[in-house]
């Protein structure tokens, strides 16, 4: 009796983040998966050989030998990629990521999408705890590992799917946003700037790409929607064809208040008490992203005081305000922040936490956007709140060192990695809090930080 074998589907890009949790979901779902990357190491690629996904490091055309059923490509490969132009040569079938994950996953789900410039990692993880603590056993796929789950993606046999739904570009051959793949239900338009200036022009470029996400729900579906984010309303003032909830800090509709001892927070709407909780989580940023997911999960179904007690236990993200260590009463944190906006946000929900410290803000600003200086005008200001600025400046192509001169006096500015880290260490003293923020490895700072700190005790 013959066997028949599952499909096999061959990633290219595979180590990326949306791919590698794509890559466990495909193995999940009973597809043989293999895939390549140009940087095969952990944690990545401890994860996907636990789930027994074979991988290969570099783009090596050999790899047609696999002869899997298609190639799932992923927004890393480029044209002249040398795999990628031997699948190209010999008219191989090929597909993006997330058109594969549409076509053979989430296509019978209710998608519940999470888009917005800032957020979206740390929102779609509460989401996922609260429609988890409900009972609804979701599947997920999170740009980020959330602390409440072993992993950053999953599938169930739960009619739900929460995704995090990024507006960058899906592939070489594909250049619309991602997440016009995903068809979601329920949709999160949690805020909305400029940013990833390598694919738009313009901030009416990026809206332009949210209003054909919008025109994709349906009727019956529903936009949980940041009420005093100004581009989302340029967004739906382009049309809009389903329920539209608002939410906001002073909005007349959905709302919160914080109690006066910070504490707890109230949810209101028109006024009234609809739920209050008690998180560990702080920030407005944070609370924002908090009624999100609330709002989210109220339109499936699920009671606001059930997701304001998941909330009162959500443990956050890695890489989302996560302590690193302390060392003589010094604590170091590390943030995801790389948008002016961000930073700003994160800078100031620490100090507003911890009055009496002072705060070391440590920059290293690697988005494409930040590199090429886009962003540049807006980035002093978003540290004033800052006691110290110290920015590693490796790779910019602007000057750091004029614009911070100008609008920072405790401020120190290097591409000297060992440098920065002893400028760090003569400023900090016990009580303060140390903040490194960067969307990257940033030359794995935290460490040679509390590694200096101890050295000094």
């Amino acid at each position: 009796m013959s066997t028949k074998k599952p499909p096999h589907i061959h990633i290219l890009g595979i180590c990326g983040t949306f791919m590698g949790g794509l890559a466990v979901i495909a193995r999940q779902a009973g597809f043989r998966v293999t895939g390549c990357d140009s940087g095969v190491y952990p944690p990545m690629s401890t994860q996907l050989n636990a789930m027994e996904i074979d991988l290969i490091e570099g783009w090596d055309p050999s790899q047609l030998d696999l002869q899997p059923d298609v190639f799932v490509v992923g927004n890393v490969v480029t044209r002249g990629n040398p795999l990628m132009e031997a699948i190209l040569e010999q008219n191989l079938p090929y597909i993006s990521g997330p058109q594969w994950l549409y076509e053979n996953v989430i296509r019978s789900k209710w998608v519940l999408a999470v888009a917005g410039t800032h957020g979206k990692t740390t929102t779609s993880s509460m989401l996922t705890k609260i429609l988890d603590d409900a009972g609804l056993n979701p599947s997920f796929l999170i740009g980020g590992v959330p602390n409440d789950f072993p992993e950053s993606s999953r599938l169930t046999d739960s009619d739900f799917f929460v995704i995090e739904a990024d507006e960058y570009d899906t592939a070489f051959f594909d250049k619309r946003s991602k997440f016009l793949h995903y068809h979601p239900r329920t949709l999160v338009l949690g805020n909305l700037e400029f940013d990833h200036a390598d694919i738009f022009d313009d901030i009416k470029a990026i809206e332009r790409q949210f209003h054909h996400l919008v025109r994709m729900i349906p009727k019956t579906g529903a936009l949980i929607v940041n009420q005093d984010s100004p581009a989302l309303k340029n967004v739906l003032d382009m049309g809009c064809w389903s329920e539209s909830i608002y939410f906001g800090q002073d909005a007349n509709g959905w709302s919160y208040r914080v109690h006066d001892d910070g504490s707890r927070i109230d949810i209101t709407n028109e006024a009234q008490i609809r739920g209050t909780f008690s998180p560990d989580f702080f920030g407005r940023h944070n609370l924002d992203n908090a009624m999100a997911a609330i709002l989210a999960a109220r339109h499936c179904g699920i009671p606001i005081e059930v997701s304001c007690q998941a909330l009162e236990e959500f443990s956050g993200v890695k890489r989302r305000m996560s302590s690193r260590g302390i060392v003589n009463d010094i604590e170091v944190f590390d943030d995801f922040a790389h948008h002016p906006t961000a930073i700003k946000a994160t800078v100031d929900g620490l100090k507003a936490r911890y009055p009496n410290s002072r705060v070391h803000a440590v920059l290293e600003p690697r988005s494409n956007t930040m590199r090429r200086g886009d962003h540049k005008g807006e980035l002093a200001s978003s540290l004033v709140s800052a006691d110290t600025v110290h920015l590693y400046s490796n790779g910019l192509i602007w000057d750091a060192q004029q614009l911070f001169c100008e609008s920072q006096d405790q401020s120190f500015i290097s591409d000297d990695i060992d440098a920065l880290v002893r400028s760090i260490i003569n400023e900090t003293s016990p009580g303060d809090k140390i903040l490194v923020m960067s969307n990257g490895h940033f030359e794995n700072v935290h460490d040679r930080i509390l590694d200096a700190l101890k050295k000094e005790k």
